[in-house]
């Protein structure tokens, strides 16, 4: 069996590929399978579905949900969505609608203090892009108003700060909810990130599987080698199926390579055959 990537981004949210582009990169490095978990939309996988069709790789349609915990950002991924569903495609559309309002605003706040930013300068020809803090980041250094991404995200992207303000989030209960009752695999994304104790990881984690949490991402690009090993016990310990990827964003994160990661992220397809059998 071949390498599967669980945790894929595309330029339906903030990565720089469209979603075509990513499956024929993942076919390129001859990936058996992926995830395409685009930040609170699922349009792009009707395209990366197509693409996918007879290219010899397997399309898992997946999402990534931004919620608050404890005034924290988190995010829970949804895998073997059924995005169509109409339920589900309503609860994302008031996720985006919430997207939506904070962009205008952050985007108001920036050209009201002398930035020279447009609307369709994020957009960057896609007109139907999840527009996140990593657009505002691009655009900031191709106009000369940072010398990196990174740089403006410290300088200008703040959350609190006089340009990014907090966005509204749903709880982590409501993103399980939906997932769950769309028939998906929910699993909590890149815990190191949230910058808890592991004491806070453990609780964060108990919490969660009360809601209805089922997977873990033990494997991803920001975990290091010391901690796999301790995730790998929480989820064991909580029942959790682990699951990985490599959170590929294309040139917004250019040292993250789709499969790989930063290098050594290699993730067998029996990781997916232990999920599809409770997702399936």
């Amino acid at each position: 069996m071949g390498y599967i990537d669980l945790h894929v981004h595309s330029s339906a949210s903030d990565g720089t590929l469209t979603p075509s582009q990513v499956v024929q990169l993942a076919v390129s490095q001859k990936l058996e399978a992926i995830a395409l978990t685009d930040h609170d939309t699922a349009d792009g996988i009707p395209e990366a579905m197509d693409a996918a069709r007879g290219a010899g790789l397997e399309l898992i349609p997946g999402i990534e949900l931004s919620c608050e915990y404890y005034g924290k950002e988190i995010h829970i991924l949804g895998l073997f969505i059924h995005p169509d569903e109409p339920a589900f495609a309503a609860e994302i559309r008031s996720l985006l609608e919430i997207r939506t309002r904070r962009n205008l605003e952050m985007l108001r706040r920036f050209q009201e203090a002398g930035f020279s930013i447009t609307l369709q300068d994020l957009q960057a020809g896609n007109p139907n892009t999840v527009i996140t803090r990593a657009h505002f980041a691009r655009v900031l250094t191709e106009k000369g108003y940072a010398s990196s991404m990174d740089q403006a995200f410290k300088k200008y992207l703040r959350y609190g700060g006089p340009y990014c303000m907090r966005k509204e989030r749903i709880t982590p209960e409501h993103a399980l909810k939906i997932l769950r009752d769309n028939h998906a695999f929910p699993s909590l994304a890149h815990i190191m990130q949230y910058k808890l104790s592991w004491e806070e990881n453990e609780k964060l984690i108990s919490d969660l599987k009360k809601s209805g949490l089922m997977g873990l991402e033990v494997y991803h690009s920001s975990h290091h080698q010391g901690q796999i090993p301790r995730l790998q016990q929480l989820a064991a310990h909580y029942g959790l199926l682990p699951t990985g990827g490599s959170d590929f964003h294309g040139a917004n994160k250019p040292d993250i390579q789709i499969g790989i990661g930063r290098g050594n992220l290699r993730l067998s397809y029996g990781l997916l055959t232990d999920i599809k059998k409770c997702a399936l």
